[in-house]
């Protein structure tokens, strides 16, 4: 019996070292392509990466802008078309992109201090209660999407 005593000391031990924090739901990659119209939504694009736990994200607010909504783009018998979305599932380990010709956000009225500042912070709204800053990086109407950096890519 007394063998056995070290061996179940430093099974606790590895036990309770594997058992840190879960895992976080984070978004990064986040951008934002101006409208050449001023009376015209701006779209922002982002992606989010489930924690270990599903949930779902319920809305993106911002001080920098009038109003910001969620839609998506569908194919409705060959006629693209919009749709806002009230929720997205963002299911555990997985990922959630908000990308041009999909899911993204239509930001009306983007203010002069964040055009001028070239991001804008944007807040994601999560059905478990977090809520998430985000810097997007403004780019100009017809602007290519912003690489993404070697940070926007660690593991969470």
């Amino acid at each position: 019996m007394r063998a056995f005593l070290p061996l179940i000391a430093l099974s606790g031990a590895v036990a309770l070292t594997s058992c840190g924090e879960p895992a976080p739901t984070y978004v990064d990659q986040a951008w934002v392509r101006l409208s050449p119209n001023k009376d015209t939504p701006s779209a922002g694009y982002f992606v989010a990466h489930g924690g270990d736990a599903a949930t779902q994200l319920r809305g993106v607010l911002t001080d920098y802008a009038l109003k910001v909504e969620m839609h998506e783009s569908v194919d409705q018998a060959g006629k693209m078309s919009m749709k806002p979305l009230a929720s997205v599932d963002i299911p555990a380990k997985s990922t959630v992109a908000f990308a041009p010709g999909g899911k993204h956000l239509m930001i009306w009225g983007v203010n002069d201090t964040a055009i001028g500042r070239g991001k804008m912070t944007l807040t994601f709204l999560l059905a478990n209660g977090d809520r998430l800053l985000v810097d997007a990086i403004i780019q100009k109407p017809g602007a290519a999407a912003p690489a993404p950096k070697p940070e926007d890519h660690k593991a969470h």
